[in-house]
């Protein structure tokens, strides 16, 4: 097993993702696409995650190396490759396999809940999920839902927030792999998100407050996931 990250922009690495391959011992690398716009032969990866990042799917004249990853997510799907997108990463995978990218009816910051659709209760990666429970958003735009994708998550206004296409593809609209460290930085990082929104986001003191009482039951949510997604168990 060898496992290729992608990230987009510093402040979003990949946090618990890195944890669970580090404590199973599965060989990973991280490239960032701030710093290198080459990307490596697909064949030299078994899984590939996509993470977040605050530019949008269409952006591609501003963003050049989006069309050189779109490219790439085509031909990891056409080689039956394990993939993984998290927010801007889930619409990177559902702008590839053909749906449409856009402006979502309202911007989600912060904790909302979302449902397991009756798809999402019967797969494995959510299997010790309740039905219903709260996930981190932080995101502008929505997907359509890919021909042939299976909707496993969904939500009020923002409807489609994880998808399952074929075996080996999942897209999350939500941040699955965040920490609470990781929430305080983005906090700083992006605060002009909190200024200017209609209607205007919760404010960064209720965040961190909701971020306190759920970050240790959403990091066991989060690994759960993710080992069965590598296909590993941390021996306890």
């Amino acid at each position: 097993m060898n496992v290729l990250i992608i990230k987009h922009v510093d402040p979003e690495g990949p946090g618990l993702i890195e944890s669970c391959l580090k404590g199973n011992m599965i060989s990973y690398q991280v490239l960032n696409l701030e710093k290198e716009g080459r990307f490596p032969s697909v064949d030299d990866w078994s899984h590939i995650v996509l993470l977040g990042g605050p530019m949008n799917v269409y952006e591609e004249d501003r963003y050049p190396f989006l069309r050189k990853e779109d490219l790439f997510i085509k031909e990891s799907i056409q080689r039956g490759k394990t993939l993984l997108g998290i927010c801007l990463g889930a619409q990177l995978i559902a702008k590839a396999l053909g749906a449409r990218v856009s402006k979502a009816p309202a911007k989600e910051i912060g904790w909302y809940e979302v449902s397991l659709t009756e798809e999402g209760s019967r797969d494995l990666l959510f299997s010790n999920f309740p039905k219903t429970f709260s996930v981190f958003q932080w995101h502008g735009d929505t997907f359509e839902l890919p021909n042939a994708a299976k909707l496993i998550a969904l939500s009020s206004p923002i409807r489609h927030q994880a998808f399952r296409y074929g075996e080996n593809a999942y897209g999350l609209q939500f941040h699955l792999e965040v920490t609470g460290e990781m929430i305080r930085e983005w906090m700083e990082t992006y605060e002009e998100e909190f200024e200017g929104s209609t209607p205007p986001p919760c404010s960064k003191e209720e965040i961190l407050v909701e971020t306190e009482k759920k970050i240790d039951d959403y990091k066991k949510r989060g690994i759960s996931f993710l080992n069965q997604f590598f296909k590993q168990v941390i021996q306890k």
